[in-house]
């Protein structure tokens, strides 16, 4: 009779069933998160508490997905530090555009506005 060929498998577990296993377990927690996020929407919390709580939340969410389902956990650190640098990127920019676009300066002039500056410029003959 021959011996196992390795521990892993002599127990009946292979290392694709503990990743399986791994995955299904974050599933039900980001499915729980997501639960208790769709909750809190409707009960009456502050506004601060409630968005500072959804957006703790998202994040922790986040950082499951990009680390497990991205296999970031398992990369080598020079492939995290690079999606980390293009995450930054993205969110400055984002950050900007909200900056510049949300500006009352940005905001387009009303109906009122435009036919008010067409009137003033039409010389009319006295």
């Amino acid at each position: 009779m021959s011996a196992p060929a390795s521990p892993v498998h002599a127990a009946g577990h292979s290392p694709g069933e503990s990743k399986f296993h791994i995955f299904v377990q974050l599933a039900m927690i980001l499915s729980i998160i997501t639960g208790v996020e769709i909750i809190m929407v409707y009960l009456p919390f502050a506004h601060w508490l409630l968005f500072g709580t959804l957006a703790v939340l998202s994040a922790v969410k986040f950082m499951f997905v990009i680390f497990y389902f991205m296999h970031l956990r398992w990369d080598k650190m020079f492939c995290t530090v690079l999606f980390f640098i293009g995450l930054v990127l993205a969110g400055g920019t984002m950050w900007a555009l909200l900056k510049i676009f949300g500006s009352d300066v940005s905001k387009p002039l009303t109906m009122g506005y435009r036919h008010q500056a067409h009137r003033s410029s039409i010389v009319r003959p006295v």
